[in-house]
């Protein structure tokens, strides 16, 4: 039953994300974190912070770890096959029909459609997440690093792996010092 859970997670997030990783991961989140409940929230920040650091296509890292986090080897071949098998099949499919219907003015239409689509998925996650960070670091310090990101990435050009792997790391600390906090108010 795990294993067709796996499958159907994100054979679901595979097909339905056109365009590729980034408008994917919003719909990984649902499955993940809501539909499936194998993360939470902060896990699943963290492993998607994980999976843009390192190289290759965002949806099939996140894929492998989370296969192999719930179903073990057999979960994370299970995921990646469920996320490749619907883009290798649409790519055959799709290029076959944009290319014979290359000039019609729905198709130009219809892939002019796609970037706002990704962004407002990408947006509403941003969003969840700042509003997730303001509950456990406060408004200062997420604003604070919102801004630092920004002029890091954009002013600065430092790479978003090595902005991400810092987030990460502040995410990390600030965690275990929470739970450090917790720790020590619950022993008498």
């Amino acid at each position: 039953m795990k294993q067709k859970d796996i499958f159907i997670a994100f054979f679901r997030s595979g097909i339905l994300g056109f365009g590729g990783g980034p408008s994917a991961i919003p719909l990984v989140h649902r499955e993940v974190v809501h539909t499936f409940k194998w993360m939470s929230d902060e896990e699943f920040g963290d492993v998607l912070a994980l999976a843009n650091a390192l190289p290759g296509p965002i949806n099939t890292k996140m894929a492998g770890y989370i296969g192999y986090r719930v179903g073990g080897y057999l979960g994370l071949f299970n995921a990646i096959v469920a996320t490749a098998f619907p883009t290798v099949v649409m790519m055959i499919v799709f290029l076959t029909l944009l290319s014979a219907y290359k000039d019609k003015p729905w198709v130009a239409g219809m892939t002019k459609a796609v970037l706002p689509v990704a962004g407002v998925m990408m947006g509403m996650l941003t969003w969840d997440f700042i509003h997730k960070s303001k509950k456990n670091l406060g408004w200062l310090w997420t604003v604070f690093l919102l801004g630092a990101s920004l002029i890091a990435m954009e002013f600065l050009g430092i790479h978003p792996a090595i902005v991400i792997a810092a987030l990460l790391g502040i995410a990390l600390l600030s965690r275990k010092q929470k739970q450090k906090k917790d720790i020590e108010r619950n022993q008498p």
